[in-house]
This record gives C-alpha cells, sequence and structure tokens, in this order.
C-alpha cells in the first residue's frame, strides 16, 4: 500500500461548488479509483490560500492524477476547470508532496 499527498489549487469563492461537486461524485469515476486501487482519498481546503491537500491510499500502480488517459477522467477535469487552477489539457495543477513522516 502507497500513500500519495499532492497539492492542487481552488480558484478563490469556488469552496461551496468544489465541495458539491465532489459530494456528487459520478459513479463511474468512483469506480474507476476503486479499480485503479485507489482505496482512500481526502482532500482538505486551506480557506486562507485556496490550496487543495489531497492524500490517497494506493495498491495499483498509481493514484488518480495517472488515469487522465481515460475519458471518464477528462470529462472531470473539463467539469472542474473553471473552479480550480488547471494545465492547458484541462488536469489539476498539482504538485505532489514528500512524504517526511508517518505513525502507524
Amino acid at each position: 500500500m502507497e500513500r500519495l499527498a499532492f497539492k492542487m489549487y481552488l480558484n478563490e469563492g469556488q469552496k461551496e461548488e468544489y465541495k458539491k461537486r465532489h459530494d456528487e461524485l459520478w459513479p463511474e469515476l468512483h469506480q474507476l479509483l476503486k479499480d485503479a486501487g485507489v482505496s482512500e482519498y481526502s482532500i482538505f481546503l486551506d480557506e486562507e490560500t485556496s490550496t487543495l491537500f489531497a492524500f490517497q491510499k494506493v495498491s495499483g500502480e498509481g493514484g488518480s492524477q495517472d488515469l487522465g488517459q481515460t475519458e471518464i477522467v477528462q470529462k472531470w477535469w473539463a467539469f472542474m476547470s473553471g473552479i480550480m487552477k488547471c494545465n492547458p489539457d484541462n488536469s489539476p495543477v498539482t504538485i505532489l508532496l514528500e512524504e517526511v513522516f508517518y505513525m502507524e
């Protein structure tokens, strides 16, 4: 089991919309993540900086950010592109974080 953490950036004033969209996560996207080995996925917001902090437990080849070639992920990225900082292909700007401490 691998633990992945990364940060993304929410556009100002989009907290409620971001939360709403994730509360209504598409079932086919949820299933894709599960099938890819993502067993836990949490996203936290630092409202002061609009920085999103994401954490995943993954047992597959990689995390959610490695599924960008799938049609459903590309649709999700396009759906989310207006409320967060994105790359030209609509993928969220993502910065992987190095784990420097873990306590079980």
